[in-house]
């Protein structure tokens, strides 16, 4: 699945060693915001110290996430899991804005006073 949207949080990131293997492991979490009538928001994480920096995600802008979804079960209880394995950035040409150009006027090429066509009968 993908989102593209405004990263609006980064969390501080969680690290630890695995007891089961004894090697290191980091994890953080970031909120991206998608743009809408109604904007959504959605929590997501990335495992593993040299993918945290190789996407390098900063506050405030704006990405495309790849991510897988899973759920977990704890003490009864089931826990979703929000896992990136991409991220990208929108490709801008030279962050240029695109021109805009006013809109013309509409002109009234009609004579005035003149019914015809109009369906009244005055």
């Amino acid at each position: 699945m993908e989102l593209t949207g405004k990263i609006i949080a980064v969390l501080p990131a969680n690290s630890g060693v695995s007891q089961r293997t004894g090697n290191p492991w980091m994890s953080q979490e970031y909120v991206i915001e998608v743009p809408g009538q109604y904007p959504r928001k959605c929590v997501f994480r990335i495992f593993g110290e040299d993918r945290i920096k190789q996407f390098n995600i900063q506050n405030g802008e704006d990405v495309t996430v790849s991510f897988d979804i899973d759920a977990h079960e704890y003490n009864g209880r089931w826990f979703n899991q929000v896992s990136a394995y991409n991220v990208s950035r929108p490709a801008s040409p030279n962050g240029a804005v695109p021109p805009t150009t006013p809109e013309s006027p509409k002109v009234d090429d009609s004579p005035a006073g003149d019914s015809e066509g109009d369906g009244l009968p005055f």
